[in-house]
């Protein structure tokens, strides 16, 4: 579903990745590991063709990003840090406007589903989004991007200042969206986070792929150590 090969990016003298490559097929959830600036939302724009790789190859389901940028986009659901809706606008009221806007059409009760699917509380719904939590607001985003039918999912540290039953929360989700069958792309710093949700992870240091681990071969305390090891070398 997402493949990098080989993929060289800089921007003016500084390099952002260098010769970087992964694949991941439909059904698992890679987690993308590293520290600011190690290259994990410079790899997210790649796949959404916001940028051009200088060197090497991006494909999201056996395209190219930058020449089918409709296509491809059509197939994902992006879930930045910061998911921006209209605070005075409702759960309900903001998902079924990006629904409106992507051209797709549900009725009431199916955007009420969907909400309460990725685990808004329904006495939520029709309150104003500038009253809920930030674990209330990726809620709303996630449920835009399952609203979309999306295949792939990116997303770009989503449990950042999330409290642990929300980040708890977001990884069964996550789970879920994967057993039906999508690709799901976790970009974080958050070890702990990473190693519960994933099921490979790939450490990533100053735009290098230093390592890929199956999360199943490896406790969250081993991980740590795995990655602080890297980090001080």
């Amino acid at each position: 579903m997402i493949q990098l090969k080989n993929v060289r990016k800089s921007f003016k003298d500084k390099l952002a990745l260098g010769n970087l490559s992964i694949q991941i097929k439909a059904g698992e959830i890679y987690g993308l590991l590293g520290s600011n600036g190690a290259g994990k939302s410079t790899t997210i724009n790649l796949i959404l063709g916001f940028y051009k790789p200088d060197f090497g190859h991006v494909e999201v389901k056996g395209l190219n990003p930058n020449d089918n940028k409709e296509k491809t986009r059509s197939t994902i659901g992006y879930i930045p840090e910061n998911v921006n809706l209209y605070t005075y606008l409702s759960g309900l009221e903001n998902l079924d406007y990006f629904c409106k806007l992507a051209g797709l059409v549900y009725s009431k009760s199916e955007l009420k589903e969907i909400l309460i699917t990725c685990g808004l509380n329904e006495n939520v719904l029709n309150k104003r989004v500038g009253t809920y939590s930030k674990g209330m607001r990726q809620k709303v985003g996630i449920a835009i991007a399952v609203a979309k039918k999306a295949n792939i999912y990116l997303l770009d540290e989503p449990a950042s200042g999330l409290d642990p039953a929300a980040s708890n929360e977001l990884s069964s989700i996550l789970k879920k969206i994967a057993t039906e069958g999508a690709t799901v792309l976790l970009a974080s710093h958050d070890i702990f986070r990473v190693r519960e949700t994933c099921d490979r992870i790939g450490i990533l240091k100053d735009g290098q792929m230093l390592r890929e681990i199956l999360a199943q071969d490896v406790t969250s305390n081993e991980l740590e150590n795995i990655y602080l090891d890297y980090m001080r070398n």
